[in-house]
């Protein structure tokens, strides 16, 4: 990995404080020198065929309602592109021409990784990509890219697997910093408008990256080398392992040693259900005989059942869950989760002869069939986290609106399974939801 004086450098740097014509969107970016008349003429003709089928997505509107800025994503397919075609910041797609860019300007890449129901993809976009004061410091000091990492998941893995090197953990939006050759030399998750949370505020973080890059470009270049060795080699490595049992007993030791035997699950909050590693312990269990690993799949699976990342009401699971028992999830529903989560309770079922892993895999297929299937077939990748601005509006109830829907004396039975009461037992997550709602 990059050697620890290098990391060490960023550390301690990162750590310091320091429709019309007229009412078309600007071509004009904040930071950015005039474009070419036709590269500005395809802009404001597929701002315009845009706006006439979708509302625009950014507080930076022109006194009519329409868009103050357009950026090269409009010309994007991708509904996550689409999403920042009006933002301030200049926006590449990925391919040669950011690159080139990139060169020719000797400046770093700011490479941006996320997905269309990313919550905290939003979030990041609406603090800090539409702020036009953040948009100018991405714009005169980097090449700024934009990848939908379901459209490009080849170049997702490459990041993710940069950036947990780097920082030890990865996730979306996925933050990464790149030399115009395409390697990567930093990278993080979210960054907040402001330092807080304990991380960097975007603004300070483009500072830093962007003294560092002027004026010791050497400590970059290093770093992106050195990183890229690591992946590099870690690749090669991986195409000769040889899967005997030993592996396999490491592989069963590792998660015994990680699982919580009080809620299920491995390791601390957040938790990811892990459906692999699930459906890995199924077959151990099944080729070795070891009782113990089919135990930690099924206390894992039946809390997940019953905890508040299972959509009690419509079926499915969310994608993971806040704390460590499973009660309050983030609330975006993805289609590959419900697959491979699917496969974890049938192979579980199979393996275990009871009944309510088959239960609970209809569950998913049943939501899946319902609401992610669309009439020609084909499917839908996700649900957002967000509805109506607010993260999981539609999956929260307070007590009253239980027993006005169920009636009082059912009501309150159902009230009480789920913990909806005033000051329910369990984790801070739970306390914390606003006005005693809680998942259901």
């Amino acid at each position: 990995m990059p050697s620890a004086t290098t990391l060490l450098i960023l550390a301690i740097v990162l750590a310091s404080p320091s429709t019309s014509l007229a009412d078309a969107p600007s071509i004009r970016l904040p930071g950015v020198a005039d474009v070419e008349p036709a590269l500005e003429r395809s802009l404001r003709e597929a701002a315009a065929a845009q706006l006439r089928t979708s509302s625009p997505r950014t507080r930076n509107l022109n006194p009519d309602g329409s868009p103050k800025y357009v950026n090269r994503l409009v010309f994007s397919t991708s509904p996550y592109l689409q999403q920042h075609a009006f933002n301030p910041v200049n926006w590449y797609p990925w391919g040669n021409e950011a690159f080139e860019a990139a060169k020719r300007e000797n400046k770093p890449v700011f490479l941006s990784i996320g997905y269309s129901t990313c919550h905290w993809c939003h979030v990041m976009e609406e603090e800090s990509f539409d702020n036009i004061e953040i948009a100018r410091q991405l714009n005169e000091r980097f090449i700024a890219i934009k990848v939908d990492r379901e459209v490009r998941p080849d170049l997702d893995s490459i990041y993710v697997e940069a950036v947990t090197k780097i920082t030890g953990s990865a996730g979306w939006p996925l933050t990464v910093f790149l030399t115009p050759d395409r390697k990567p030399f930093y990278g993080g998750t979210y960054f907040p408008p402001e330092d807080r949370y304990g991380r960097p505020g975007v603004p300070h973080l483009l500072q830093t990256i962007d003294k560092l890059w002027r004026e010791s470009p050497q400590q970059a270049l290093a770093a992106s080398a050195e990183l890229t060795q690591v992946l590099q080699t870690k690749a090669a490595g991986a195409e000769s392992l040889d899967l005997g049992l030993a592996v396999l007993q490491q592989a069963n030791a590792a998660s015994a040693a990680s699982f919580d035997s009080t809620w299920g699950g491995f390791g601390p909050a957040p938790k990811f259900p892990q459906a692999h590693g699930l459906t890995f312990l199924t077959r151990y269990y099944q080729r070795t005989g070891d009782a113990e690993a089919l135990r930690m799949a099924e206390v894992t699976l039946d809390h997940m059942a019953a905890g508040g990342i299972h959509d009690q009401l419509g079926g499915g699971l969310h994608r993971y869950s806040v704390d460590g028992e499973w009660r309050v999830p983030h609330f975006e529903k993805m289609l590959y989760d419900q697959a491979i989560n699917g496969r974890a309770y049938l192979e579980t079922y199979q393996a275990s002869g009871h009944a309510r892993h088959a239960d609970m895999a209809r569950d998913i297929f049943a939501y899946v069939l319902r609401d992610l299937t669309a009439a020609d077939g084909t499917f839908f990748t996700a649900e957002d986290a967000d509805s109506e601005g607010e993260e999981g509006l539609f999956y929260l109830w307070k007590r009253d609106e239980i027993l006005a829907v169920v009636g009082t004396e059912d009501g309150e039975l159902v009230a009480d399974f789920y913990g909806i009461k005033k000051d329910a037992a369990g984790p801070d997550s739970l306390k914390s939801l606003p006005d005693g709602r809680a998942p259901l």
